[in-house]
């Protein structure tokens, strides 16, 4: 008995060393997956109106526990970094300095597509903002987030770049860590300044990875078919 006990524990221990490493070797198509699915998952919530458990418990936390006076402008600072205009001078930047062939137009290609995905998803689904808490002015609908969407696409976008083309492991650890960190909280103000609810901007990273995923993976190789980008 004791012996078998053991083999079915190996066998257990072999089973999830060999996903671990399927998951490794394909994790594009993992991520792919899980973002697909949770977004599914909120959507279908969302339109049900069965999602207000999980809004209501970050709306305690990000509204009635974490703002602060000084917080505020410093949120406001990160969610002005999916704005239009720091976005432009962005693509000017990456535009001239850059590496791989074209990579504004790129960029640029990057955020009109998500930017016109943004806008079908959010007439489709037709979602309210929130109401009485919001500490700045924003019109239009709430599901799902633009600006974690745009964050996701556009900075995650500039991590494939340094991912790809940066040889220093450490600055490439950096700069890929950093641009991380403000994905999160450009998503994290949303909620924070009351513009958003917590499945919006979740919704919104889930959908614009997969439109991450895809761009580099399928859009940018068709359009350069025999070249490295």
């Amino acid at each position: 008995m004791s012996g078998e006990k053991h083999a079915v524990k190996r066998q257990k221990k072999s089973f999830f060393a060999g996903a671990l490493q399927l998951i490794r070797e394909n994790l594009m198509v993992t991520l792919l997956s899980v973002s697909l699915l949770i977004f599914v998952y909120l959507l279908q919530n969302v339109m049900s109106g069965d999602i207000r458990r999980i809004d209501g418990i970050a709306y305690q936390f990000f509204v009635v526990r974490l703002r602060r006076d000084w917080l505020t402008p410093i949120m406001q600072s990160f969610t002005s970094l999916s704005s239009p205009v720091v976005l432009a001078v962005m693509l000017i930047v990456v535009a001239a300095f850059a590496p791989g062939r074209m990579p504004g137009r790129f960029a640029t290609l990057n955020l009109v597509g998500i930017v016109g995905l943004n806008f079908a998803l959010k007439e489709i689904v037709q979602r309210p903002r929130p109401e009485g808490f919001r500490l700045i002015a924003e019109t239009g609908y709430s599901f799902p987030s633009g600006h974690s969407m745009v964050a996701v696409a556009f900075y995650g976008f500039m991590i494939w770049l340094i991912l790809r083309y940066e040889e220093d492991a450490i600055l490439r650890k950096v700069w890929s860590l950093a641009l991380f960190f403000v994905v999160v909280m450009i998503g994290m103000s949303r909620v924070y300044l009351g513009v958003h609810y917590f499945s919006d901007v979740i919704a919104g990273y889930c959908v614009a990875a997969v439109w991450l995923v895809l761009f580099t993976r399928i859009i940018i190789p068709a359009l350069l078919p025999q070249n490295r980008t």
